[in-house]
């Protein structure tokens, strides 16, 4: 009836301006510390160099996804084969990401590695990857294994891949034991910081209340696709994240290719929180890396 009605449009203002409130302009984006200041002239916005919070780990704004659909060691771009596959990488790192989002469940090492035999500088990258075990001891070899892949001394970041329903409750204390080993791992220079990627709203909050996580890949967009829980449950959880000095990426803003009609709006939201250091999109051709570079210009030149 009319009363449904009224309360379904009351529902959708509240959510409006829910969104209006969190997301602020575009032009207070580009404001923040670190973001203006990365800017260089006749660079795309998507190279701005940012830094992930307290870690001080400077990359580009824009990282490069590599395992949409990622398991067993492969995943839709690797899927592609090898040709297509180096040629996005090269692409993305000829237009100024530096920020490559990998995996060992997606089967992207090799290929960052043939990146840099082929000339880009291992100190300019900032190289993320995801540990899959809850093993302790098989945490500790796959570190190892990670650097003979990628054929490089550290990587920057190494996170603990998919916190989801089987790590609760209390994550933070059943996977201590692989915690320390990354932990300890930091502390020989083998990786610059150590956290998690989260697939689930209570492995989220328990992340944003955590010492040890350094850094958070969170799922986030203003639609709620393929994400931990609503925007307004998420974006509380991402600010105390942010307030606590995380360095705070942001994947799924274009909720796994459901939302490419959609990606200006998503990436404005994103970047208007105020909460987000860098976004990493899943990209299967450089067609897709040419246009979210095109969408974060423009959304530059509107502010």
């Amino acid at each position: 009836g009319e009363p449904d009605r009224e309360m379904h449009d009351m529902g959708r203002m509240n959510r409006r301006d829910f969104l209006r409130r969190s997301a602020g302009t575009m032009a207070g984006t580009l404001t923040l510390p670190g973001l203006a200041a990365g800017a260089a002239p006749g660079k795309p916005v998507a190279a701005t160099v940012v830094t992930l919070g307290k870690t001080g780990i400077k990359t580009s704004l824009l990282g490069m996804g590599t395992g949409m659909h990622g398991w067993d060691h492969e995943s839709d771009l690797t899927r592609k084969g090898p040709e297509v596959t180096r040629g996005v990488f090269q692409h993305a790192w000829d237009r100024g990401l530096r920020y490559f989002d990998l995996a060992d469940m997606y089967g992207s090492h090799k290929y960052m590695k043939e990146l840099m035999h082929n000339g880009a500088k291992r100190e300019e990258a900032m190289i993320l990857t995801k540990a899959h075990s809850r093993d302790p001891e098989i945490v500790r070899k796959d570190l190892d294994r990670f650097r003979q892949e990628l054929d490089t001394d550290y990587v920057d970041i190494v996170l603990i891949h998919c916190l989801s329903d089987r790590d609760l409750p209390n994550w933070t204390e059943k996977l201590r034991p692989c915690m320390d080993v990354l932990a300890e791992a930091k502390e020989k220079g083998i990786i610059r910081a150590h956290g998690c990627s989260c697939h689930n709203l209570d492995t989220l909050k328990e992340a944003a209340a955590c010492d040890w996580v350094e850094v958070m890949l969170s799922r986030i967009n203003p639609f709620g696709a393929k994400m931990d829980g609503t925007p307004e449950e998420v974006v509380p959880v991402l600010k105390q994240a942010h307030a606590a000095g995380k360095g705070m990426l942001g994947m799924k803003i274009v909720g796994e290719g459901t939302l490419t009609d959609k990606i200006p709006e998503s990436m404005k939201f994103v970047l208007g929180l105020g909460c987000i250091h860098a976004m990493t999109i899943g990209f299967l051709s450089i067609e897709e890396i040419d246009g979210a570079i095109a969408h974060l210009d423009a959304a530059a030149a509107e502010a």
